[in-house]
């Protein structure tokens, strides 16, 4: 089944019209159907004005557009794919469309051609259960827009021949995209992965920790993401997202970690959806994103004190360390003065557990995120508790603010912003390994190219945030909380017993 040359692609629009693209552009020979002749029309013409930019920018040669355009041969009928090594098929997300169209393709193609789904959220084992030779179906799921994002999964029905995704692998290698395997599983492994950011960060709107711009702001500016939650689901659009995040929830017969928000319900009922709407979790202004203005931060005017709970060693000591950067002078004594802020660094826990625990002011006591915005540039986030009086929230912010640090202020939560989020993540991606869905590394290599997670990945991040603390921020949120959304992955729980288990026998 290698050796692939003659690709037939059904269905002339964005996806269709991608894979087109890269296919002609690695002199693979495309035959292009649609039932609207008009929708040919318009690929065709809009690749020739890609291509001819491509030109302009010196990307391309004339030579390689003519090349590239005589490799497209329209298609009026299913019957002219009688030839071709290999059907991709993206066309609308519609099971029984999709059965049918491979119906149609088993009587016209060789028995030795690959039929390929591009779909994003159907069983590949369902698509194929309508063929006489479901062997030769498998996955084969680009991303929009097809020649920019360089991965592609190959998805494994429960019985497609191995050779045939090998074949799919070859051939995505050669359109110069990056394949990643996954077997057939509601998400397969982007949209799998890709759950734990939407839904925590809708999960902490809902509980009101903070407003939907400083969630993004600090995932971007503390955690190091490309995007928040909520500037990706304007991106993607909710008339897209909200409806995968149900059916990825039912499909995993309701699993607590892919829980819905009602708040995508509301905004997908009333049309919001995001930047093609004008209207998201964001205003659009002639396509810009409406900001709200920074919350001024008061200037440090008076010398404060700081006395710094010593709960958490790791806490403890980034905490300290960054003080004495700031040139802040720590209380050292056993008990926190009457005059103190008392700065507290959980990990998973909120600050009314931390003050109920240790017994201390909760007027007084503000919360610094220790796991992540500790370096030059990057933002800090405090936390309050219902309690803690607006003079020391007041006197915080001057305090960590007055290097010119942005510095975000939210509400109570277990974990912060960005240590549930990306802690969320991390577990979700440990249990895609769990249930050997995909490799470590391809599972790292499909989120990284698919959704740009920094650190080159999911499971990567959690290396780089220490699988430990990536750990104890989960049990200390489930604790909290009493949610089975954040009970930890055995994939993460086992791996950090077993390297604690090494490091206690050495």
């Amino acid at each position: 089944m290698s050796g692939i040359q003659k690709i037939g692609i059904i269905g002339a629009g964005a996806m269709g019209q991608g894979i087109a693209q890269i296919a002609a552009q690695a002199n693979l020979h495309v035959f292009l159907f649609d039932v609207s002749a008009a929708a040919i029309s318009k690929a065709q013409a809009q690749l020739t004005s890609i291509w001819e930019r491509q030109v302009e920018r010196g990307r391309m040669s004339v030579e390689q557009v003519k090349a590239a355009q005589a490799q497209i041969t329209p298609c009026a009928a299913l019957e002219e794919l009688a030839d071709v090594d290999l059907v991709v098929e993206a066309i609308v997300e519609n099971l029984e469309v999709k059965q049918d169209v491979f119906k149609r393709l088993e009587a016209v193609v060789s028995a030795s051609c690959i039929l390929a789904s591009n779909t994003s959220s159907l069983s590949i084992t369902a698509i194929a259960q309508a063929c006489e030779h479901p062997e030769r179906v498998a996955g084969f799921h680009f991303f929009n827009p097809v020649p920019l994002m360089k991965v592609v999964e190959v998805i494994e029905g429960l019985r497609t021949k191995p050779e045939v995704c090998q074949a799919l692998v070859e051939v995505a290698q050669r359109m110069g995209h990056a394949p990643v395997r996954a077997k057939d599983m509601p998400g397969f492994i982007v949209n799998h992965a890709g759950r734990p950011m939407n839904i925590e960060g809708l999960k902490i709107a809902q509980e009101q920790v903070t407003d939907f711009a400083t969630v993004d702001a600090i995932m971007r500016e503390q955690a190091g993401f490309r995007m928040g939650p909520f500037e990706l689901l304007d991106l993607t659009a909710l008339d897209v997202s909200h409806p995968v995040m149900e059916s990825i929830y039912h499909q995993f017969y309701e699993e607590p970690r892919f829980r819905p928000s009602p708040i995508t319900a509301v905004r997908y009922a009333g049309g919001m959806y995001g930047r093609k709407t004008g209207q998201g979790f964001y205003t659009y202004v002639d396509g810009k994103k409406q900001l709200p203005e920074p919350m001024p931060i008061p200037p440090l005017n008076d010398e404060i004190k700081v006395w710094v709970l010593p709960h958490h060693e790791v806490g403890y000591e980034r905490a300290t360390e960054l003080l004495e950067r700031l040139g802040i002078v720590i209380d050292e004594s056993d008990l926190a003065p009457e005059d103190a802020l008392i700065l507290i660094t959980p990990y998973g826990e909120d600050v009314a557990t931390v003050v109920a625990n240790f017994g201390l002011d909760a007027q007084r006591t503000i919360a610094l995120d220790t796991a992540f915005g500790l370096e030059a540039g990057q933002r800090r986030v405090l936390m309050r508790s219902l309690l803690t009086a607006e003079e020391w929230c007041h006197k915080a912010l001057a305090l960590f603010s007055h290097d010119q640090t942005p510095v975000s202020l939210i509400e109570d939560s277990a974990g912060f912003v960005a240590q549930r989020l990306v802690a969320s993540i991390v577990n979700g991606a440990c249990d895609i390994a769990q249930q050997g869905i995909a490799t470590p590394a391809d599972i790292d290599t499909a989120v990284s190219l698919g959704l740009g997670y920094p650190h080159g990945g999911p499971l990567s991040l959690g290396d780089a945030v220490g699988a430990d603390l990536v750990l104890e921020i989960l049990q200390s949120m489930q604790h909290v909380t009493g949610d089975m959304r954040y009970r930890p992955s055995l994939w993460l729980q086992r791996r950090v017993q077993l390297t604690t288990s090494l490091r206690t026998t050495r």
